[in-house]
């Protein structure tokens, strides 16, 4: 019995990499209902929870296998599930997003100093409310952390029961496998005080923040931009340990629509 478990434990890792080697590329290319090619474009593969971006051109390639359920998403436009077959291995994907009916007008304001030192310097200093906020996020960041520790106890699952004389090999094979996934994924905590800063810091290295500045923004105003976008979607919790530059992009982009509704920023 112990040498057959043994051997069903070595078949484990077998299996992973079987499934692993399964992967193929999917490719296709993006447009809108006009045949435009749109970009950039989030893809998603849900299943094995790998990420791309469609390029300039609104082309796009993701790993994938047979049945993997594949995600477009486009700020604007409505989201396509594409559920992979095996015939969309040997010939590209042709997606077509259709463009939400809804959309939020632009707002443009810019505001002219008028060379009265108090006046121009209500707008062009750092507001009360900014100042505010950047005192409660370190006093925050600075807190002791609040959430329970998980327990490094071994799964009653693993543990065999020695009083029934027996061990379900199912059980024992089950426990392997999620121990494995365990061991794998990156755990999801919170962000102290340093990491959220270097995060942030990090943002500013890798990112292409062109899109920011073209709206007039300054040093100051991106690094106001960049702490909402982090308080709003927990960037620095979800992304500082597995940090893709796409998905992070991606994410930024969605904190600045709904960052425009209540800021004052202009287009130029």
């Amino acid at each position: 019995m112990r040498t057959y478990i043994k051997q069903s434990l070595y078949a484990v890792p077998l299996f992973v990499s079987v499934e692993f080697f399964s992967q193929q590329q999917v490719t296709g290319v993006v447009t809108d209902n006009s045949k435009t090619n749109i970009n950039p474009v989030l893809i998603i593969n849900i299943t094995s929870q790998k990420s791309a971006v469609s390029d300039t051109s609104g082309k796009f390639n993701i790993e994938a296998s047979e049945n993997d359920e594949v995600r477009f998403v486009k700020e604007g436009y409505y989201r396509i599930d594409k559920k992979i077959k095996k015939e969309d291995f040997s010939s590209p994907l042709m997606i077509s997003f259709e463009r939400v009916e809804i959309e939020i007008p632009e707002v443009k304001i810019v505001y002219k100093p008028t060379g009265n030192l108090e006046r121009d310097n209500k707008h062009l200093n750092e507001s009360r409310k900014m100042v505010s906020l950047r005192s409660e996020l370190d006093e925050y960041m600075k807190s002791p952390m609040n959430e329970a520790v998980p327990d490094n106890a071994i799964s009653k699952t693993f543990k065999p029961d020695y009083n029934a004389g027996q061990v379900s090999i199912l059980g024992v094979l089950d426990a392997a496998v999620g121990l494995f996934k365990k061991a794998t994924e990156l755990k999801i905590t919170k962000a102290n005080y340093k990491e959220t800063q270097d995060f942030i810091q990090r943002i500013k290295n890798e990112i292409d923040l062109q899109f920011l500045k073209k709206y007039g923004m300054d040093e100051e105003q991106i690094d106001e931009f960049l702490i909402y976008a982090n308080d709003t979607r927990m960037m620095a919790k979800k992304f500082r340990k597995n940090f893709k530059a796409d998905v992070v992009e991606y994410e930024l982009r969605a904190a600045f629509a709904e960052y425009r509704k209540t800021r004052k920023v202009s287009n130029i």
